[in-house]
């Protein structure tokens, strides 16, 4: 029987990460132009929440909310759901089954190195369907 993998295997390297005091229409704006739906939140280089598409869309919704002045701080989740890199690939995604998490950002020595969302997981599902079901 084959090793598991680790996650930094089917993470996403190099995530695009936003400063916990742009706006929420800065971040909404990094998303669409990344094609992406996680923006990991950085103030000072250190990681202080996460920031959905799905989190920028419920806040903007609100009455009173000017996407222009509010800041990603006020929308974001605080304290992520955080691995490293060397974390198994089945205990992060059992993790994020039970706790109906959309993504783990993946860190190093207090540095973002990554992001595994729910589309990288369906990526290594599919790899490792065909690579070690295959008959």
């Amino acid at each position: 029987m084959k090793a598991i993998p680790k996650i930094n295997k089917y993470m996403t390297t190099s995530p695009i990460t936003v400063g916990k005091d742009q706006t929420l229409a800065y971040a909404h704006k990094v998303l669409r132009e990344h094609h992406i739906r996680h923006l990991p939140v950085l103030d000072g280089g250190h990681l202080v929440g996460i920031i959905s598409d799905r989190d920028l869309s419920l806040v903007e919704t609100l009455k009173d909310v000017d996407p222009q002045k509010v800041t990603v701080e006020d929308a974001m989740t605080p304290s992520p759901f955080t691995v490293a890199p060397e974390a198994s690939l089945d205990e992060v995604v059992a993790e994020m089954a039970e706790k109906k998490f959309g993504s783990a950002v993946v860190v190093d020595n207090n540095k973002v190195v990554g992001v595994f969302t729910t589309i990288d997981a369906m990526s290594a599902f599919a790899e490792l369907l065909h690579t070690r079901l295959k008959g």
